[in-house]
């Protein structure tokens, strides 16, 4: 491909990875041998795709670890398949295999808690919403039970907005109040692990279900529960 000017080396073994050339009609292999008169096709769109960095939003189940697999449990990415891709996506692009290479999770969901989960390949996002300075709000809705029954007391609330700390670390001030009888709403600005759950634990709340709803100004919404789609050309986390 070199020699034919139709890359370099180095976009060549990219292209190659990301499934976009053909050698005779067959998917190119990296080291692959081929003869002078080999028919090579190249994908129309490949100095494009490569060039963008996709984001993709993806409705997290239950059962599936955000990042490399885990104990059996299969990684989020491994949902973001044509075959999944949300029907009412209408954003101009097309699925390719390339969009899988390097996607990464930027934030997690532990295994037992849904909802909007982002894989990105673009690093600039991933350190709008992970980085040390992020100020991006991560939104979510939890279902809890009081262990003391009844309903949390008005001082347990008041020390998951602002009095809590975790392995030893002060947390930032959150945004907690009740969504319902069973259900209250936190707002984030930074993501510890397994942070909620841990919050709730200190002020005698079991969480029975964890919902994450809102990055920044990307909201999960109609999205079903398995599917995903791509970060539109107009939306901003912040």
């Amino acid at each position: 491909m070199t020699a034919l000017g139709l890359a370099s080396r180095r976009e060549a073994d990219e292209w190659i990875e990301a499934g976009w050339v053909k050698v005779n009609g067959q998917m190119a292999v990296l080291g692959q041998r081929v003869k002078p008169d080999a028919r090579i096709e190249v994908d129309p769109a490949a100095r494009q795709q490569q060039a963008q960095r996709v984001t993709v939003l993806l409705h997290k189940p239950i059962g599936f670890v955000s990042g490399q697999a885990e104990d059996g449990y299969p990684p989020a990415v491994s949902l973001v398949q044509a075959q999944n891709r949300w029907p009412e996506d209408r954003g101009p692009l097309r699925f390719h295999p390339g969009h899988l290479r390097h996607l990464a999770p930027a934030g997690r969901l532990d295994i037992d808690s849904t909802g909007l989960l982002v894989l990105t390949q673009d690093g600039r996002v991933a350190k709008q919403l992970i980085g040390e300075d992020s100020l991006v709000e991560k939104e979510y809705l939890v279902r809890v039970a009081f262990r003391g029954g009844g309903r949390l007391p008005a001082e347990g609330l008041a020390r998951l907005q602002q009095g809590l700390s975790l392995d030893g670390v002060r947390l930032k001030p959150a945004k907690v109040s009740w969504q319902n009888e069973d259900q209250l709403r936190f707002v984030l600005r930074e993501g510890r692990k397994r942070q909620i759950r841990r919050m709730c634990e200190l002020v005698g709340l079991d969480v029975l279900g964890l919902k994450r709803v809102r990055i920044g100004s990307v909201v999960l919404g109609q999205l079903p529960p398995g599917q995903w789609r791509y970060l539109g050309p107009h939306e901003r986390f912040a």
